[in-house]
């Protein structure tokens, strides 16, 4: 079951950038499917969903899927005697649940010590990890992921692409490197008027993507990890905060065919591979063509020779462990009728040819932050993330949280401050979120400096020159250490 969240923690063991997916009815009506052929996707394919009693909403040629709808509710037992289709099941609903919280009474006292923008010229002493990972910013003068031209216009030598919530197109730290984006978010998504299904709306209206992209690419009062890189965004959220498998796959694909270098994916959640239940034994459901269309995606990405980098996840998981799991699972949604059974899987996380970041902290070189999941065959690097520092580490009082010890980064100008502080135009996050953009930063200044690296070539060169934190070697927490640009390009010379 596919349990898409934003990686960004605020306040422990509750996600304020969260989502939840809404199970299906024993009896669906107008019920969305998600269905992977074995091969390629039939001539006829209109023709034989429609003898199955549904209406197809979307063709997924590049992955060998669908998006389909129907009211009948034997629509699943009618596409078993279907040739060619390896796995279907329900289309899962992810919703982006953005409580309103009290800053003192939820999230202790917010930070109100870091001047407004308007008070300061530079962000830079507040920015402890971008600080780390760049050297104090000495990769700067080996690689900023573009040139700047004699008349002041920036030429962007790799592009990261950024599948999340969109972009503040306006943010003056940012808009002089994007290149552009898509929304892929249908015309009236959730009964609403304002989704008109414009593919050129991808305005940031949450405030996460816009914070992923000040870590990958900020140029002002903010510093990111290339300063000169191309940024593209990729609007997967509605206005209402859903989404679904079927709209960031085809972000994925079509990433892939813009040419960026590499693809941030700061979600993530759980597939079912085997089966759930919903109320009762005989209403029995599987993600499992989820999973396949993930799967294809992401390897389509790979195969156009794009990087793909994402988030491992804040559960505070052994992602080794699908017993634990599939426990978390039963535990988080059984209160909603929702029964686990068998082996699930993080997705994006754990498949094939994607490097997954733990999240790293600002006080310790032995401990991630405590909300990362964590794996020995599961994480690639670690990146910092963020926490709440160290006395609440040893404490685990809630009235002791230190929000300094978050990351700092860009935010929408036109939305009003984020719960961590009264900053405008900026916030302090915490989360694996924050952790997988260093590390596509990381990438895209590597792609920017060698563009003939291919994914695996960048991956292990990340892998290579990361900083050993931890037990030595590559352990379950770090992976093979803390991800750093300023030892990547050193390293490339030698």
């Amino acid at each position: 079951m596919n349990k898409n969240k934003f990686l960004g923690l605020v306040v422990v063991m509750s996600l304020i950038l969260a989502t939840f997916n809404t199970p299906a009815e024993a009896a669906p009506t107008n019920t969305n499917y998600t269905i992977a052929f074995q091969q390629q996707i039939p001539a006829d394919y209109d023709l034989v969903i429609s003898q199955a009693g549904g209406t197809v909403l979307q063709v997924l040629p590049e992955v060998s899927g669908l998006e389909v709808q129907s009211d009948n509710p034997s629509f699943l037992n009618n596409l078993k005697v279907v040739k060619g289709i390896q796995a279907a099941n329900v289309e899962l609903v992810s919703k982006l649940e953005n409580k309103e919280v009290n800053p003192v009474a939820a999230n202790g006292q917010p930070v109100t010590d870091i001047p407004q923008a308007d008070q300061t010229d530079s962000y830079w002493n507040y920015q402890w990890d971008i600080q780390r990972i760049t050297h104090n910013g000495d990769s700067y003068a080996l690689e900023t992921g573009g040139v700047v031209s004699s008349n002041g216009t920036v030429i962007h030598k790799a592009i990261v692409g950024i599948i999340d919530t969109g972009i503040d197109l306006n943010h003056p730290d940012l808009k002089t490197n994007i290149v552009g984006g898509q929304s892929f978010v249908p015309a009236n998504a959730d009964g609403d008027a304002t989704e008109t299904g414009d593919p050129n709306d991808y305005e940031d209206r949450f405030g996460h993507g816009t914070h992923v992209a000040g870590s990958i690419a900020a140029n002002g009062k903010m510093q990111g990890i290339g300063p000169n890189l191309g940024i593209r965004a990729y609007r997967i959220f509605s206005a209402n905060g859903n989404t679904s498998t079927t709209w960031i796959v085809p972000a994925i694909v079509q990433a892939a065919k813009d040419k960026v270098d590499v693809i941030n994916l700061s979600i993530g959640g759980f597939d079912a591979i085997s089966r759930y239940t919903y109320l009762d034994e005989k209403n029995a459901y599987s993600d499992i063509a989820d999973a396949l269309l993930y799967r294809r995606a992401l390897q389509y990405a790979v195969d156009h020779n794009v990087t793909v980098v994402t988030a491992a996840g804040n559960e505070s998981l052994n992602l080794n462990n699908p017993t634990t799991i599939t426990s978390y699972m039963n535990q988080t949604y059984g209160d909603l009728g929702l029964q686990f059974k068998g082996a699930s899987r993080e997705v994006p996380g754990q498949t094939p040819g994607v490097i997954t970041v733990s999240s790293s902290n600002e006080w310790s070189k032995d401990k991630i932050a405590f909300y990362s999941n964590y794996g020995s065959r599961s994480i690639d690097v670690a990146a910092p993330g963020g926490d709440y520092g160290p006395i609440y580490d040893q404490t685990g009082d809630l009235n002791l949280r230190d929000l300094h010890y978050h990351t700092l980064s860009t935010y929408p100008t036109n939305m009003k401050p984020y719960i961590t502080s009264n900053l405008r135009g900026y916030a302090l996050m915490q989360g694996t979120s924050m952790a997988s953009p260093k590390v596509a930063g990381i990438a895209g200044v590597i792609k920017a400096h060698n563009p003939g690296l291919t994914p695996a070539q960048v991956t292990a060169l990340i892998q290579k020159t990361a900083i050993d934190l931890g037990k030595p070697g590559t352990d379950e927490l770090f992976g093979a250490g803390e991800a750093n640009i300023y030892t990547a390009l050193t390293g490339m010379k030698k």
